[in-house]
């Protein structure tokens, strides 16, 4: 087991930020597209939405998709989705990496490479977000470039696609020690 993923004082700063306000956590919803098409080029049937925020992914893709995968979200300010997750074969982190604490990035880190079987998705913004933290922080509190994040994920991943978007990149990976498909 990883050590923790969020401190008590930000998993209730951020499920303020999550009651607060309706529009906190769209970026999946923007990044559905993607993940439809990363579902059927990688066959996946369940999926597991690390950092679900409202749910709104698994929302979207009941909207795009004819036969959507299974969807597990894990959210760790939200008590019915705060459960540390089984393994799947793919995993989505959509818009979650660069508002986690910089002392837990390693943990969080760890914990996606621990529930990543077979692929994982994961999306990082690179600039400052639009809000602000109750307690006067930017939301994005890691805000790096490709080559600051890649060396922390390649330590845990081996990387299949690399994609710049205007506010920063995805990366398509895979567990290490698997073979690409």
């Amino acid at each position: 087991m990883t050590g923790p993923v969020i401190t008590e004082e930000y998993r209730k700063l951020q499920q303020k930020l999550h009651e607060d306000n309706p529009d906190y956590g769209m970026a999946s919803v923007a990044m559905a597209p993607l993940v439809v098409e990363m579902i059927g080029r990688l066959d996946a049937t369940h999926l597991l939405d690390y950092g679900a925020g409202k749910g709104r992914l698994g929302q979207e893709l009941l909207k795009l998709m004819k036969t959507p995968p299974i969807v597990t979200p894990y959210e760790p300010s939200r008590p019915e989705w705060a459960t540390p997750p089984a393994p799947h074969d793919f995993v989505t982190c959509i818009d979650v990496l660069e508002h986690i604490e910089p002392e837990l990035l390693d943990n969080v880190l760890d914990d996606l490479a621990r529930v990543t079987r077979r692929f994982g998705l994961f999306t990082v913004h690179t600039g400052q977000a639009r809000r602000v933290l109750p307690d006067g922080r930017n939301a994005h509190l890691i805000q790096e470039g490709p080559a600051w994040w890649l060396p922390r994920l390649l330590a845990r991943f081996e990387l299949i696609q690399f994609t710049r978007i205007p506010q920063g990149f995805w990366v398509l990976v895979e567990r290490q020690g698997e073979q690409a498909s």
